[in-house]
């Protein structure tokens, strides 16, 4: 088995300390950029594009004219909207280096193994003693397979709980390479029909279902279903994906995770739509129906995740 390769780098846009979500216990999660998904309801639009962007806050600029200066790549103008031209923006940080007020916010940078290793260890007492540990999310770790083999690889070393959530959007090889050191996979099901499948997230799932089977007999996995009004919030999607689920080897507990808008802000920051519009939030007693469905078939049910 190949050493650790601490030197590896990869694109990382943020890394959250003290979750109490997304696994068991206290954890820490390192975000990765890049996703081949493109999910209309996605909280996390800085992910998709595997290299660094910029986030505009327009409230907090001053118009002091210090980025514009900065930039040598003419892609900031005033007249622009959202200032920003992602046509011509190289997404070097450049701007945002020089900006007094932090208008502008790079989102994503190279990080090695190394460094990513010395933030996570500065939670290792509170990982042990909560039963905590790691969560990669993204965006998309798979898309990064190296770096997250490599960072995975070097967190099991240190006897730290791992976690990861994923599309399953990825080769075979990959994931065979990554999940033996993956202790919990977190498994989003958005629809078993193809067409729907693609419509919503812009891929087909043929490879995401034989993936989700493959990876629940390589590692313990929890299925987590986003709930979303237009794509999949009626009980026949939800009949398909809890018998989808039966065919996954050690599920026992399915997550059906309420529709929100939470991320709607982050899209104007990047100046793009939001793709749900005005879509509204579902609450906790929408997911009762969705609830008895899961139960009916012998699965536990959490609403969250």
């Amino acid at each position: 088995m190949s050493a650790v390769d601490y030197d590896l780098k990869g694109e990382v846009f943020n890394i959250q300390r003290y979750s109490v979500h997304d696994g068991p216990g206290i954890r820490t999660i390192p975000f990765l950029k890049g996703c081949p998904l493109s999910c209309l309801w996605c909280s996390n639009p800085e992910s998709h594009s595997p290299k660094p962007e910029i986030m505009f806050h327009k409230d907090l600029c001053i118009a002091c004219g210090k980025c514009l200066e900065a930039c040598q790549q003419s892609a900031l103008a005033k007249e622009n909207p959202g200032l920003v031209d992602r046509t011509r923006c190289i997404g070097c940080g450049a701007c945002a280096s020089v900006c007094p007020t932090g208008a502008l916010e790079l989102k994503g940078g190279k990080k090695s193994v190394r460094e990513v290793m010395s933030i996570l260890e500065k939670d290792a007492i509170t990982y042990r003693r909560s039963g905590g540990g790691i969560t990669l999310s993204g965006g998309e770790p798979l898309m990064q397979p190296d770096f997250t083999y490599n960072l995975l690889k070097a967190c099991h070393e240190k006897g730290w709980h791992t976690a990861m959530e994923t599309t399953a959007f990825a080769s075979r090889k990959i994931v065979q390479k990554v999940m033996p050191f993956v202790d919990l996979a977190l498994l989003d099901i958005k629809s078993i029909d193809p067409v729907i499948h693609k419509h919503c997230t812009g891929v087909d799932n043929r490879i995401i279902l034989e993936n989700l089977i493959r990876i629940s007999h390589l590692t313990k996995a929890v299925v987590r279903v986003p709930v979303i009004p237009g794509v999949n919030a009626d009980a026949e999607h939800m009949e398909e994906i809890v018998r989808f689920a039966k065919n996954m080897k050690g599920i026992d507990k399915i997550h059906i995770l309420a529709y929100h808008s939470y991320g709607r802000n982050k899209y104007a920051l990047l100046n793009r739509e939001y793709p749900m519009g005005d879509t509204p939030n579902l609450k906790p007693e929408d997911m009762e129906p969705f609830k008895e469905i899961v139960l009916k078939h012998g699965f536990e049910c959490v609403i969250g995740g």
